[in-house]
């Protein structure tokens, strides 16, 4: 499946604009809830995803790779929310991101390079 057909997916399967009316009538426009939504919904999601991971490492319940990857199926669907909204694709989002990551771990990850970081070539990247 390629992402823009991920994305018209979820997009089907998107709460309806009227659930989004009262807070639309605040704000103004659709899109700010759409992000909003899809910004709250990464933060739960993650959220479920650590607890997963918690229960593995403090409370020594076995660890449920199903349960994981349904989490992270569930970022990808509010990441395809955002994804819509901002339109893009999951494919330059992944590319401009290993090239920033490139950018500041040219040959691997060290500490000094993740604690010095040229902000600037990272953002002219980003920008594209």
């Amino acid at each position: 499946m390629h992402s823009e057909e991920y994305i018209e997916g979820a997009k089907k399967t998107e709460p309806s604009d009227t659930r989004y009316e009262d807070a639309f009538n605040r704000l103004g426009h659709i899109n700010t809830m759409r992000l909003l939504h899809a910004g709250m919904g990464v933060s739960t999601e993650a959220g479920e995803f650590l607890d997963a991971l918690k229960k593995y490492v403090f409370y020594g319940k076995p660890v449920d790779e199903v349960n994981l990857k349904e989490e992270i199926g569930d970022l990808f669907w509010y990441c395809a929310i955002a994804c819509d909204v901002l339109g893009v694709n999951f494919e330059s989002i992944m590319e401009r991101n290993i090239d920033k990551l490139r950018a500041r771990y040219p040959n691997n990850f060290t500490e000094d390079s993740a604690q010095n970081r040229d902000l600037a070539t990272e953002r002219k990247i980003l920008e594209g």
